[in-house]
């Protein structure tokens, strides 16, 4: 039930008569109008930009339209419509409105601000995607949380979603992890191992090592790279898949699909895409211009095979092959897009860390031709994450060698603090984590104060339960709500109202930061509400000896935390019960 949505549709009524009635010229586009909090609470309920919107099509004064509509504006739910300024219309809601969205989200429970505006459409969310090369670090942390709850946030709003991991273990950095591992097996064997550079260092390799030594004893020792390095790819690759597995694990991410890239060449994938893309005319041969600045990995002064990714908004045109034959680090990625398009996906996100900015143009280019347009691509760019303990850097990881771990965040944070903390600030702005401000007990720390609001909630109701009253769903449904009125509690409940308006916003704009700051503001209105209680005996939930007032001020406190309850569930947060 998006209370908004059902105003908007009163509204849009009302014009409509007004067109019939030769108020309004016929035929007008009513895309643009809305209907949403007003800026100032002061102002009123809602707010609709109608007749601002419609005027210059109209031909008419905005405050013209704007009385009109007032005027028509006769559904019970609407105390009064007021024009204000140049012709904004402010709507004041009736006290019943709002009592009965406490009841609405009480009945419907978790599926309360759900909602149909994905229309089942299936969304490809492809996140994390690191090379198998070793644990993940602190970076991955926010783009794995990012896209987990994206994901959510969207399932929540009504969309088929998928979560993938693309394993990018068709590169040459796999056989820097074999050569790795080959060291640590030699270790294993009583061998001093060479870590010369460009290899990984991280004791993290050393059970592999081991690993390697059970299965091979030594007979690897005296064999020439030739002989094992694409046997110990793959072992080496396998090992890190599963402890890239278990880290996303033990952050409450789950896949639903990987997908190697490895896969794509010698099955003729990657040539399919390129002749998909060659059969649409933007395939040629010729030589780029030098770019600006340093010069990318894949560029040659030479004539290669190139994409007019241009054609589809990119910069430049970008080079698919090299001179040598040899595919740039492009070509599995568009053959990788135009597998998913071709499991029929309807949307595609890509999450990608800050350093592949330059990326987004030329992918978004190559989906939209590949998809005559037909399936869109977002790419959500997730900036860094800077560690600090009590001010202090966050010391590296020994396990990895240069970078700080998913593991050395979740077992110094926990779990669902790392996880509402890196959901706390837009994924495209930096982040600063401090390991002591979000272990703190204040309002500072974001997730315990949104933790305690959900704890207050139990709390208030186990006291009710002690006090004998009954709490229960059914009981609290069935309640009668008049005692709900003053300004703070309607304001409350008015909060509740929100939160369907909210998951629709965030959805569509693919933003589940939205959902921690909305969570933020109720548990903020929540506490707000319990502290006036302590100076207004009448506003407290449990009033002694008055058990139906008591009840609709549980159902109030219960509605809040159906909300609470949703909200971190999109987080992949568990609700607090108790504070210790």
């Amino acid at each position: 039930m998006n209370l908004f949505t059902d105003l908007r549709g009163v509204v849009v009524e009302a014009l409509d008569q007004m067109s019939l009635a030769g108020e309004l010229p016929a035929g007008l586009d009513y895309r643009n109008v809305a209907v949403e909090p007003p800026r100032d609470p002061a102002h009123g309920d809602m707010a609709t930009n109608a007749a601002m919107v419609l005027a210059k099509p109209a031909g008419m004064k905005p405050r013209e339209i704007a009385d009109k509509l007032a005027a028509r504006l006769t559904d019970p739910r609407i105390a009064s419509a007021e024009v204000a300024g140049p012709g904004f219309l402010n709507l004041r809601l009736s006290p019943a409105v709002w009592q009965g969205v406490i009841t609405t989200a009480i009945r419907e429970g978790k599926a309360f601000g759900r909602s149909d505006i994905g229309r089942n459409q299936k969304v490809n969310v492809e996140f994390v995607s690191a090379n198998p090369t070793g644990p993940m670090h602190v970076g991955h942390v926010r783009g794995a949380v990012f896209g987990d709850a994206l994901a959510n946030l969207l399932d929540f709003s009504g969309h088929d979603v998928t979560r993938e991991y693309y394993i990018n273990d068709g590169g040459a950095q796999v056989d820097v992890l074999a050569r790795s591992a080959y060291e640590r097996y030699r270790e294993a064997n009583g061998l001093e191992p060479e870590i010369r550079e460009g290899l990984y260092p991280g004791d993290y390799l050393i059970p592999v090592g081991e690993a390697l030594k059970e299965k091979y004893g030594e007979s690897l020792l005296d064999k020439p790279e030739s002989e094992w390095l694409v046997e110990l790819r793959e072992f080496a690759t396998q090992a890190m898949m599963e402890m890239i597995r278990q880290d996303l694990a033990a952050l409450g991410v789950r896949m639903d699909v990987y997908s190697s890239e490895k896969a794509l060449y010698g099955t003729g994938k990657i040539e399919a895409a390129i002749e998909r893309l060659n059969s649409l005319g933007l395939i040629y041969r010729g030589v780029l211009e030098p770019p600006k600045g340093k010069l990318p990995e894949d560029w040659e002064a030479r004539e290669q095979l190139l994409f007019k990714s241009s054609a589809h908004g990119d910069d430049v045109d970008r080079p698919i092959q090299k001179s040598d034959g040899a595919w740039t680090y492009f070509a599995p990625d568009i053959a990788y897009h135009w597998d998913k398009i071709d499991r029929g996906f309807d949307q595609l996100i890509d999450v990608f860390g800050a350093d592949h900015g330059g990326y987004v143009k030329r992918m978004t280019a190559a989906v939209k031709a590949l998809s005559d347009g037909r399936v869109p691509l977002d790419v959500k760019l997730i900036q860094l994450v800077k560690l600090y303990k009590n001010g202090e850097p966050f010391k590296m990881s020994k396990r990895a060698g240069t970078f700080v771990t998913l593991r050395d965040v979740v077992e110094e944070a926990g779990a669902d603090v790392t996880r509402f903390i890196m959901l706390n600030r837009k994924n495209d702005a930096p982040l600063d984590f401090d390991f002591a401000k979000v272990l703190e007990q204040s309002k500072d720390n974001p997730v315990w104060y949104v933790q305690y609001a959900s704890a207050r909630v139990h709390s208030v109701l186990r006291r009710a339960r002690d006090s004998g009253i009954d709490v229960s769903d059914q009981a609290l449904i069935g309640a009668d709500l008049g005692a709900i009125s003053h300004p703070a509690e309607l304001d409350l409940a008015r909060k509740v109202a929100e939160w369907p308006r909210l998951i629709e916003h965030a959805a569509r704009a693919h933003e589940p930061h939205r959902v921690a700051f909305f969570l933020y503001e109720i548990a903020s209105d929540l506490h707000s509400l319990w502290n006036r209680g302590n100076d207004d005996t009448s506003l407290r939930f449990v009033q002694d000896g008055d058990s139906a007032t008591t009840q609709a001020k549980i159902a109030l406190v219960r509605a809040v935390g159906v909300v609470i309850s949703s909200g971190l569930a999109i987080l992949g947060v568990t609700p607090a019960e108790e504070m210790r």
